[in-house]
């Protein structure tokens, strides 16, 4: 019988450093009063090119843990060790995700609890005791029961305030919730979109990830694993998209309709990934991906705390604009009176990941990695 493959495929690496280069470009524009409509989030339901970056990692995440996990299990016959390491990530994640918003002020009265690597964090540790503790067949209930669950609880729930409509801001279960744990403690003062109820679907994309890379590392030939990941790219978007007929696409509500079609969309791209780079071996210009996945969390921590530190920490007053950051002064002095207001928005983003293009090219060259 043929063992399942244990290589990496440049494909997940290329996708993780995609995505994570993504996420930086949209997260600092130069200014965000002029930002161009596909960076920006949706308002409330729909979706846009921002709208799938932090499902694409999650998703990534889980990909990722297919040969991780499989490498730890043959590695030592108990499961103890595998569970240190996934309590020890799981708080370094947390922690982390703390200090970022709390930076540099250190305010801790009206401290954001909720944060995208808390996201991450809760997302990881529950999917990986779903994974150690079922075979396929059963993870595939789970998401099923993951999402139907988070749909029902959102619709038949009652609490007080409850109106009509289960999926409208000021009147949905998950931030009734957010608000009796941590009122004043989340992104704004009554709404956090990476609330505790929200965060169940969004377990779905780990596991999702974790199907997908257990698939690609199956021993099946190479043409019935893009085949495979084409149907299910197509299945979960024609899912994804009748239900949102009943349960709108809502990234900041993470609704089920919108965990299956960025799903949908990510397999896509992984597929097409595949082909390309894994059984193509068409690569070379996948180099920039590569360098920024193989250090993603330390780039995405490292350049938030620099663009913190620009915005908050490095001002001074002027005369005829009163207190200007460095950040505000580079756009309004360089970038916006070259190339105008929104491109020049999008010209500072870009030059910003450029930069750390470079810083983490040196750590790549070094051959260091930081790894949670």
């Amino acid at each position: 019988m043929t063992k399942p493959s244990s290589k990496r495929f440049i494909s997940l690496d290329a996708f993780r450093g995609f995505t994570i280069m993504l996420m930086i470009l949209v997260n600092n524009p130069g200014s965000w009063n002029h930002v161009y409509g596909p960076f920006r989030h949706a308002q409330w339901h729909g979706c846009t090119l921002t709208d799938l970056v932090f499902p694409f990692f999650l998703f990534i995440v889980g990909g990722a843990m297919a040969f991780s996990f499989a490498r730890r299990m043959e590695a030592s016959e108990s499961h103890i060790p595998i569970y240190l390491k996934i309590v020890r990530r799981t708080l370094v994640l947390i922690v982390l995700g703390l200090f970022m918003y709390l930076y540099p002020h250190f305010e801790f009265s009206t401290m954001r609890i909720p944060g995208v690597l808390q996201r991450i964090g809760l997302c990881y540790f529950c999917a990986s005791m779903i994974i150690l503790h079922t075979g396929n067949r059963g993870r595939i209930f789970w998401c099923v029961g993951l999402l139907l669950g988070y749909w029902a609880a959102m619709v038949f729930i009652p609490f007080p305030g409850k109106g009509s409509d289960p999926w409208v801001l000021g009147g949905n279960l998950a931030q009734y919730i957010d608000n009796l744990l941590f009122k004043r403690h989340m992104w704004t003062p009554d709404f956090d979109p990476e609330g505790l109820l929200s965060t169940v679907p969004a377990v779905v994309h780990v596991l999702f990830g974790y199907l997908a890379g257990d698939w690609i590392r199956s021993p099946r030939d190479t043409l019935t694993k893009t085949n495979g990941l084409f149907i299910a790219a197509n299945a979960a978007l024609v899912a994804g998209f009748l239900w949102a007929q009943w349960m709108p696409l809502n990234k900041q509500l993470w609704t089920s309709s919108y965990v299956l079609v960025t799903t949908g969309i990510a397999l896509h791209l992984l597929s097409v990934s595949f082909w390309l780079m894994d059984v193509k071996g068409l690569h070379r210009f996948t180099r920039p991906f590569i360098i920024f996945g193989s250090n993603a969390i330390l780039v995405y921590v490292l350049s938030s705390l620099t663009a913190k530190t620009l915005i908050r920490v490095w001002q001074w007053d002027s005369e005829d604009a009163g207190s200007v950051s460095a950040w505000s002064y580079g756009y309004d002095r360089i970038f916006q009176p070259v190339f105008g207001n929104a491109f020049g928005s999008l010209m500072m983003a870009l030059v910003f990941v450029s930069f750390w293009l470079g810083m983490m090219t040196i750590l790549y060259r070094k051959r260091v990695f930081i790894k949670i």
